[in-house]
Order: structure tokens, then C-alpha cells, then sequence
């Protein structure tokens, strides 16, 4: 039985899959709580790409497949928000009075630059790319704190042209124990997201080496997310990343049912 923290519909500007579609994906890959984390992403760089959230459209949606799927999966409504310094205060004013169960928090463009393009990439070695997109990310957490996990921790390996994409511990250790520090300190944990063994990276996001060093350093809120858009990516990957999760030393994964973080054995 699965858990997939991380699914995107056709509320999601980059995907067109229907509820109902992930729904029944869901059932089919013996998926039994599904959290639906469409994307909100307020001032986002690329103008082609609005990641906007009809919340109202949303939730009515939601509460229609509750009802219809009931006794057969649970869906969790939640949202995955793209974290930007100078838009933390729009952030916090979306999600009031909002009824989402569960929320990720991502970083997508760092220094007004969509991670996706080339532009922030451009003359910037691997390690300033990198250790930019870090600090952007441990300065929204510590001042944006309406979220559960981390998503995708080191999703920038997805971009620029490297050759080796790999974000070691030992070249960025001082800024991941600052993130998973803070993480650990007020109660919000990280994601393990299976995408990156379809996007080429050969491991989940992040991989076993960063996830072993959370766990060590006291972290136990660990959810695992297919970050599907399509119903065929729905809990990809999900016997391996949970084999990885106790590899590295998990007895437990999250769930959400209420905001707060319960725990399911492995």
C-alpha cells in the first residue's frame, strides 16, 4: 500500500491530467492516500508558464472526488508553493482560512530566474548555481513557515549543463544541515521525490547520501511524492524509494490527514 505525497492535475498549468485520471491511476497501483499538491506559484519568471490556483475551482473538485472514490482512496488536498523571497507575504496571504491539509514548499527560479532556462545558469560555475539556490531556499524557510515538507531539496541537478549534476554533502554540507537544521527544529521535514530516475538523474531527489544525513541528524517527517503528471507516473519508483527510506535508517513515512504529520511503519 502507497503513499503518493506529490501528484499534479490539470490545475497545474504543465500538466492535463484529471482528477479522475490520477484517481483511478492511484487505485490501480495500490495507492491508498494520495495528496493532490497543485502548483501555486505567485510572480513566476516565465510569462508562457502562470502557475495560478483557482482555489475555489479546485476545492469544489476535490471535495467531488472525496465523495466519489470514498472507501477506496483517500485524497489529501493539498498544494505545492513555489517560494520566491519577495513574494513570502502573498504566500502567507493565499493560504489563510484555506482548507489544504498538506503543503510543499519548492524553490523554482532563484533571483527572479526560472531554474528551467538557461538564463540563471549562464556564467555561474556548478557550485555558485548551487549554493545560490540553497541559500535562496534556507532564507524562504526561515521566514515562510506555512508549509509541512521541503519538496525536491535538490531539484536544481534537473538543470544547467554540468556534466557532473550531482549535490554531495561534502561540497554543500554547511547549507543542507542549515535547511535540514531548521527543518528538524520546527517540526517540518523533507520529501523523497522518485521523479529524478525519470528525469535522467539516476536517484531519487535528493539521494540516498542526503537522506541518510537528514535521518542522522534527527530527521524523521519523510514523505514520498511521485511528482506524476500523468497517470502513468503516479507511485513510480515507490517500492525503491521505500527501500532506500529504510536503507538510510526511516522506520516510519508521514502522512497528512489533518496538517499534522502521522506516522505509517515501513
Amino acid at each position: 500500500m502507497f503513499y503518493d505525497y506529490h501528484v499534479h492535475t490539470s490545475f497545474s498549468e504543465d500538466s492535463s491530467m484529471s482528477l479522475d485520471e490520477a484517481c483511478l491511476a492511484a487505485i490501480e497501483r495500490n495507492v491508498v492516500e494520495m495528496a493532490i499538491t497543485d502548483h501555486l506559484d505567485i510572480d513566476y519568471p516565465d510569462r508562457d508558464f502562470q502557475f495560478d490556483l483557482d482555489y475555489d475551482a479546485y476545492s469544489a473538485v476535490i471535495y467531488k472526488a472525496r465523495a466519489k472514490y470514498e472507501g477506496r482512496l483517500n485524497i489529501i488536498m493539498g498544494l505545492e508553493i513555489g517560494l520566491q523571497p519577495h513574494i513570502l507575504d502573498e504566500c502567507t496571504a493565499f493560504i489563510k482560512d484555506k482548507n489544504f491539509q498538506f503543503i510543499i514548499a519548492s524553490i523554482h527560479a532563484v533571483s527572479g530566474m526560472d531554474l528551467y532556462g538557461e538564463e540563471y545558469h549562464l556564467q555561474k560555475t556548478k557550485k555558485a548555481a548551487y549554493t545560490e539556490y540553497l541559500k535562496e531556499l534556507l532564507a524562504c524557510i526561515k521566514s515562510f513557515k506555512s508549509f509541512n515538507v521541503v519538496g525536491h531539496i535538490d531539484l536544481i541537478r534537473r538543470y544547467g549543463s554540468y556534466g557532473d549534476s550531482s549535490m554531495k554533502h561534502t561540497d554543500f554540507g554547511d547549507l543542507l544541515d542549515l535547511i535540514f537544521e531548521e527543518l528538524i527544529n520546527t517540526g517540518r521535514g523533507l520529501e523523497l521525490n522518485t521523479s529524478g530516475f525519470r528525469y535522467n538523474l539516476q536517484s531519487t531527489m535528493p539521494d540516498i547520501d542526503i537522506l541518510k544525513r537528514y535521518r542522522k541528524m534527527g530527521g524523521e517527517i519523510l514523505t514520498i511524492g511521485s511528482d506524476a503528471h500523468t497517470p502513468h507516473h503516479i507511485a513510480e519508483y515507490f517500492r525503491l524509494a521505500c527501500d532506500l527510506a529504510k536503507e538510510s535508517g526511516f522506520k516510519y513515512l508521514a502522512r497528512f490527514p489533518s496538517g499534522k504529520p502521522e506516522f505509517i511503519k515501513l
